[in-house]
């Protein structure tokens, strides 16, 4: 313990330590990915099939894959950022997606490796 605060004392090589660890989590983890849709029909026609396209969101994030989503702005399309283990897992999903199955929408899916990440993430995205 810190003799002035009741902190404890944290060395600089308990520290590194920690942000070595952090960074093996990171590349040890499944690819992360952005996907980008974008509409390709009047938004009524998307509105249309956004309760099938909620539910097909709600099993991917109910498996562990989607991790964030929603509307871009303007309301062109969406975006989702994925976990998986492959780029083509990731575009077999898709393909799933009612607005991508009835060619209303396009995807863009970028791979990424994820190198930082806040420590604080959860209480970020909070509402």
């Amino acid at each position: 313990m810190n003799p002035v605060s009741s902190k404890p004392v944290v060395s600089a090589h308990d520290r590194l330590a920690a942000r070595v660890a952090r960074r093996a989590d990171l590349r040890q983890a499944r690819g992360m990915f952005v996907i980008e849709l974008t509409y390709k029909v009047p938004l009524a026609q998307i509105d249309a099939m956004m309760k099938a396209h909620v539910a097909f969101l709600d099993r991917h994030y109910a498996a562990g894959t989607f991790l964030i989503s929603g509307r871009k702005i303007p309301r062109d399309g969406g975006i989702i950022v994925a976990v998986g283990d492959s780029r083509a897992q990731l575009e077999a999903i898709m393909a799933e997606d009612p607005f991508v199955a009835s060619g209303g929408a396009e995807i863009r899916i970028i791979e990424f490796r994820a190198s930082q990440r806040a420590k604080d993430m959860p209480a970020r995205l909070a509402p």
